[in-house]
């Protein structure tokens, strides 16, 4: 529990994983964006440098909140809801 309470312990990140909530909303015209948004859109929103934002999302993902597709050249990040539930249960249940 301890690398997903790292993980969320960066408002960049908390953003992220806002932004993922709802891709639609934050990410208008990115195409396919139920299959996950590209790393390109999310460090544009961020306004980090790419080697911030890629080492936010490695974070992310190592902490199992975000899964990863590469789709050609590119990587399309999107939640782990199942993850994410899982988690908050066992913060709650553990608190």
């Amino acid at each position: 529990m301890l690398e997903e309470c790292k993980a969320l312990s960066n408002e960049t990140r908390l953003a992220i994983l806002d932004w993922l909530k709802d891709p639609a909303v934050h990410f208008p015209g990115a195409e396919g964006a139920d299959a996950g948004v590209c790393v390109g859109l999310i460090q544009r929103r961020a306004g980090c440098s790419i080697s911030t934002i890629s080492a936010h999302l490695a974070i992310l993902q190592r902490a199992g909140f975000l899964r990863a597709t590469r789709r050609g050249q590119w990587i399309h990040y999107r939640r782990d809801e199942d993850r994410i539930r899982a988690f908050t249960e066992r913060l709650h249940r553990d608190l």
